[in-house]
């Protein structure tokens, strides 16, 4: 018998399926026991407990997901997994949403269905142990950490109370979540709370902008990479799947990732496991999944530009954020919060908000969301005088619209035009550094998209007609400073 030998309940109509199932668990030193039948996987349940059920979706006389369910309600310990002959994602979707820990499709290939049956008995991946249940935790300060973390979304709305509510639900369990909203409504502040209210509140939070990497550096910066493996690797170097072990991967704007990097992280989910670049073993991991995008990624589903497998995934409880346009009542106290926090940050007291500023500030159309208003309000507070917020030299930049997806920027309005450049460098007199002259025109209309936008980028992006990663690259490369507060602010959450 092996060190990780466990219990092992297979439940299967199928009689060849059922011993096959039985005889490779054996092999593994595996204790196994079998049911043809729900009945007769109740009777082998009530008569003593197992580490892992495995069972088929389908049986003759009722779902394997009831079995899931049942467990479930009692709080049982037992790890489930559930096989189906149909492929049906959403089949599986149901039945990690009911407590599984994980699905396998049939034909069942025997090297996956050993892997997922190590991971459920090594519990790896799957719920840990209560914090009350560990050594050295303080399930106060845990208490209070999550508490905090939902206290971050500041609001009282219906929209937000239910928000909230499902936080709370789910991020007891392990199940995917994806997080989806608009530019600016907080999805990393959701992705905080629900690692912070879960039972792996303990490890860590690696929280990974996917649209911020180049693509050749993708599967080094996800996997890790071994000395040697890419010219510059001089030393072993973990990717974010190992920096998040124990704890919750946080993968935001998980829409701009390209289809061959979508595939590779799959696999990695599918199989709890990762091959550093360079390196010829897969390393297990023990990382739960929580995405963001603010893209509809059913319809690039449907358009070919994101994996349905991935999709089906990932998105196995999904969390819709609303836009503030939606829950208007919460300006007051989202302003306040803003302003405390800002003050806070830059040493300086509180303004007071009058009813005025206000007015002021729901007059606008906030099409930023929260980030647009705490832009407002950083550029508001900086300033006013006198101890209360004062907004007329505070105008907003004009509101922006997203991209069409297929279409073609339309060419962007300015208020003003743009500065002439200076009388040295006119037609006249030929510039004798053309690519300095060139870039001191881009740092220059650079400079100004970011200031008329409060620093965010994204908007800047999309005021100039291209795209957030060319605005980061162009930023870097003239070496354009930006605020500490604002970097990375803008497309985080």
């Amino acid at each position: 018998m092996t060190a990780n030998a466990a219990s092992v309940l297979v439940v299967d109509d199928e009689p060849d399926l059922r011993t096959l199932y039985e005889l490779t668990l054996l092999r593994e030193g595996h204790r196994v026991e079998t049911a043809a039948s729900v009945q007769e996987a109740r009777q082998k349940l009530r008569a003593q407990h197992f580490d892992v059920v495995l069972t088929d979706m389908r049986l003759p006389d009722g779902q394997g997901l009831e079995l899931i369910m049942e467990l479930r309600d009692a709080q049982r310990r037992e790890r489930c997994v559930v096989m189906t002959a149909y492929g049906s994602a959403e089949n599986a979707v149901e039945a990690l949403r009911a407590g599984a820990f994980d699905y396998l499709t049939k034909p069942v290939d025997l090297k996956q269905f050993r892997a997922v049956v190590a991971s459920a008995v090594q519990g790896t991946g799957g719920v840990p142990a209560p914090r009350s249940a560990r050594p050295g935790t303080k399930p106060a300060a845990a208490l209070h950490d999550g508490c905090a973390a939902l206290d971050r979304l500041v609001g009282d709305s219906e929209p937000m109370r239910t928000i909230k509510q499902h936080i709370t639900k789910v991020a007891r369990g392990m199940a995917p979540v994806l997080v989806r909203g608009e530019s600016g409504t907080g999805k990393e502040l959701v992705a905080r709370a629900l690692h912070a209210n879960s039972q792996r509140a303990d490890g860590p939070l690696v929280a990974v902008n996917c649209g911020a990497i180049p693509e050749n550096l993708l599967e080094a910066e996800f996997f890790g990479a071994r000395k040697g493996s890419y010219t510059g690797a001089t030393q072993d170097r973990d990717g974010y799947f190992q920096a998040a072990r124990g704890g919750t991967l946080f993968l935001d704007e998980i829409g701009d990732l390209p289809l061959s990097m979508q595939s590779k992280l799959l696999r990695a989910i599918q199989e709890r496991s990762v091959r550093p670049l360079g390196s010829t073993q897969e390393e297990t991991v023990d990382v739960r999944i929580i995405s963001a995008t603010h893209r509809d990624l059913a319809a690039d589903v449907q358009a070919g530009r994101f994996r349905q497998d991935l999709y089906y995934r990932l998105n196995v409880i999904e969390l819709v954020l609303p836009a503030l346009r939606e829950r208007r009542e919460d300006l007051p106290a989202l302003c306040e919060a803003l302003l405390a926090r800002i003050a806070q940050e830059s040493g300086q007291p509180a303004p007071q908000l009058t009813p005025q500023a206000l007015a002021q500030i729901a007059n606008h159309p906030l099409t930023g969301n929260v980030r647009e208003l705490e832009n407002l309000l950083h550029r508001a507070m900086t300033l006013s005088e006198e101890g209360t917020l004062q907004l007329g030299h505070a105008t907003a930049p004009p509101p922006v619209a997203p991209p069409a997806p297929e279409k073609p920027a339309a060419p962007v309005q300015t208020p003003e035009p743009l500065p002439a450049p200076a009388p040295a460098q006119t037609l006249q007199e030929l510039p004798s550094d053309l690519q300095g002259w060139l870039d001191q025109q881009e740092r220059e209309i650079l400079v100004r998209a970011l200031r008329d936008s409060g620093f965010n980028r994204t908007a800047a992006a999309v005021r100039l007609g291209i795209s957030l990663r060319q605005i980061r690259y162009r930023i870097a490369r003239l070496q354009i400073p930006t605020p500490q507060d604002c970097d990375g602010a803008d497309d985080a959450e």
